[in-house]
C-alpha cells in the first residue's frame, strides 16, 4: 500500500512498482488516518509511509498499524534532510528507511527485503537516524536489563548487524554459516522482545555496546 499526501508522488510510485510483476499495489491512502483503516481491511504486507501529512502523520500511523496490524510491515519514505521527527518512527516500529530520491529498483529490493521479514538497514540512512535518536534519548532499563542476557556472541552478532552488516557479511565475519547468523538472530529478537533488526539495532544503540561514530562494539 502507499500512502503520500502527494497525489502526483502516488502516481509515481505506483507505476514504477508496476515494473515488477510480483508487487501488486492494494491500495492507496493520502493520510495517516486512512492508511491505518486501510491496513485493517486490506491487511498489506508492505506500507511505503510518508512522514509529514495531514490529520495523522507518518510516525503515529506506523505506530497504529505495528500494534494493531501486525502482519503488516512499514517503510518509511522520507526527504530524510527535513524531516527531523522522522527518528521517532524506529520505535514506532518501523522495518526500514528510504529517501524519496531513491533510485526505482532500490525501492523494489527494499520491498522485497521488507516483505520477506528482513529489515532494511541502510548504513546511509538508518545509522544516521539511529545516531541522531540514541544522543538525546536515555537507555530503557527494560531493554538493559533485557540486554544482560545476551551471550559474547549474540552481541558480537547484534554489533556487527548494528554497522550495517547482512547475514552474509556477519556470518563471513565470524567465520560461519549464514544459517548461524540467523539463529543468532532469531534468539537476539527472543530475548530482546523486540519485533525486528530494526528494534535490535536501537537496543545495541541504547545499550552502549555501540557508541555513534565509534568503529565497533565496546
Amino acid at each position: 500500500m502507499v500512502v503520500d499526501d502527494d497525489v502526483l508522488m502516488r502516481a509515481g510510485l505506483r507505476a514504477v512498482l508496476s515494473s515488477d510483476d510480483t508487487i501488486a499495489v492494494v491500495g492507496e491512502a493520502a493520510d495517516g488516518r486512512e492508511a491505518v483503516a486501510m491496513c485493517r481491511s486490506l491487511t498489506p504486507d508492505v506500507v511505503l509511509m510518508d512522514v509529514r501529512m495531514p490529520h495523522r502523520d507518518g510516525i503515529a500511523a506506523t505506530h497504529e498499524i505495528s500494534e494493531g496490524v501486525p502482519a503488516t510491515r512499514v517503510l518509511i519514505l522520507t526527504t530524510f534532510e527535513d524531516d527531523d521527527y522522522v527518528f521517532g518512527a524506529l520505535n514506532a516500529g518501523a522495518s526500514g528507511f528510504l529517501l524519496k530520491r531513491t533510485r526505482p529498483e532500490q525501492l523494489i529490493e527494499a520491498i522485497h527485503t521488507i516483505a520477506a521479514g528482513d529489515s532494511l538497514l541502510s548504513p546511509s540512512v538508518t545509522r544516521t537516524v539511529i545516531d541522531r535518536m540514541t544522543s538525546a534519548v536515555p537507555p530503557d532499563p527494560v531493554i538493559v536489563a533485557r540486554f544482560r542476557g545476551l551471550t559474547v556472541r549474540e552481541r558480537d552478532v547484534l554489533a556487527l548487524v548494528a554497522r550495517g552488516l547482512s547475514n552474509a557479511e556477519v556470518a563471513e565475519r565470524l567465520f560461519v554459516e549464514e544459517s548461524t547468523i540467523k539463529t543468532h538472530m532469531k534468539r537476539i529478537l527472543a530475548k530482546l522482545d523486540v519485533r525486528d533488526r530494526v528494534q535490535a539495532v536501537v537496543a545495541a544503540y541504547e545499550t552502549g555496546l555501540i557508541r555513534p561514530g565509534s568503529a565497533g562494539p565496546r
